[in-house]
């Protein structure tokens, strides 16, 4: 069995080393190259989204025609983007319930997340047109169960992160990385904390022009204060973190209040009424971060593994097929809902992503419990401490 198992694998690699890119896709052999294919497949979902959002009455005007969609009204603009999300959602959903659970490779369920492609698109693309057959009120439930599912997403994203900031902090006190990574932990420290500073000064002047803008005022000081505790909570001598992680941390509490509400208070957008390429480029790179940001917590399915890692076998998966579904899964909701402003009532402007009172309550809140997360994991292990010292006593 063991033999048949590690010629197994010697075919695999060898299809690995000797087969084309193309040959690879078209076979369905190789599990890193199909990563890609579904995050390009989230791309244009998104992208569709974006068209049908922006410029769907030129561009799509046959769909007014459509009964479930009262002149357009419900296939476009915010119903469009539900509806291309549902769509892309539902087929996330079936390719997480259909390899949830693979126990390793080189079997039908191996082959099914690795190719089977022309079969995979013509269902995505069945259920995304499915999705503007289906009356409006379908779409409105969708839209309120998209909120708690963008929500499940943000706090998957949350962990990956934190994760990986620790997994970084704990290579460099590695003794045998220490004296060589204490250069490049200063450094790479130091331009993180610049950066906060720096982001924190421009959002003082774009989003808080005016005495009068408090809540944006508000929001911008605690992300300082905040930054200022979880570097006092590092180094204090009983956590004895370092300073890496909470610079870490801030460069993400800072990227998350990048952008407070309130035209009154935003001189930014008050500059950029107009589309212009700064608009389209700042759309374009917050769409390709949001796809990064869940293709990587896709393959990040070990941070939520909590029993001891073990030496993995010659023929386990390279990463988890159902959680990488399902994380895509939860951000074709997420991306709906930075589309829409989290407001299925609110009115978005051309080439604008995540604007909005509700979508700034939502970052904030985000905010907070990341930094609350974070300082658990520093505060947890000393408390630990203390109680098994006590204990005995």
């Amino acid at each position: 069995m063991e033999s048949g198992v590690g010629s197994n694998l010697n075919e695999r690699h060898g299809v690995f080393k000797d087969e084309s890119w193309f040959s690879q896709f078209r076979n369905g052999s190789n599990p890193w190259m199909a990563r890609y294919v579904y995050a390009l497949i989230f791309l244009v979902s998104n992208l569709l989204a974006w068209a049908v959002r922006d410029y769907g009455h030129n561009a799509f005007p046959e769909m007014e025609k459509l009964k479930n969609c009262h002149g357009g009204r419900g296939c476009l603009g915010a119903g469009g983007v539900l509806r291309v999300s549902l769509g892309c959602f539902a087929f996330y959903f079936v390719m997480f319930v259909s390899t949830a659970g693979t126990p390793r490779l080189y079997n039908c369920r191996d082959s099914w997340h690795s190719g089977w492609w022309s079969a995979k698109i013509g269902l995505w693309i069945a259920l995304t047109v499915t999705s503007f057959l289906l009356p409006s009120f379908m779409i409105q439930i969708y839209g309120e169960i998209a909120h708690f599912g963008a929500g499940v997403f943000l706090l998957v994203q949350l962990v990956s992160v934190i994760s990986f900031i620790t997994w970084l902090n704990d290579c460099c006190q590695l003794d045998k990385n220490a004296e060589r990574c204490h250069i490049h932990v200063m450094l790479l420290a130091t331009a993180a904390y610049v950066i906060c500073i720096v982001g924190i000064i421009m959002m003082y002047i774009w989003y808080a022009p005016e005495p009068s803008c408090l809540l944006n005022i508000s929001f911008i000081t605690w992300t300082l204060v905040l930054l200022q505790l979880m570097t006092s909570v590092s180094l204090h001598p009983k956590v004895n973190a370092g300073f890496l992680t909470p610079g870490l941390m801030g460069l993400y509490v800072v990227f998350i209040c990048c952008e407070p509400a309130g035209e009154n208070c935003n001189r930014k957008a008050e500059a950029s009424n107009k589309t212009d390429w700064l608009t389209i480029i700042s759309f374009v790179v917050a769409l390709l971060a949001m796809v990064i940001a869940t293709f990587s917590t896709g393959i990040d399915s070990q941070c939520f593994q909590f029993r001891k890692k073990e030496t993995p076998a010659e023929d386990a998966l390279p990463y988890g097929y159902g959680f990488f579904h399902f994380v895509f899964a939860t951000g074709a909701m997420y991306f709906a809902m930075l589309l829409i402003g989290w407001n299925t009532h609110h009115t978005i402007k051309k080439w604008t992503i995540d604007v909005g009172w509700t979508s700034t309550w939502v970052r904030i809140v985000n905010e907070w419990l990341a930094i609350c997360v974070y300082l658990w994991m520093l505060v947890a292990p000393v408390i630990l401490r203390c109680r098994q010292t006590s204990e005995p006593a």
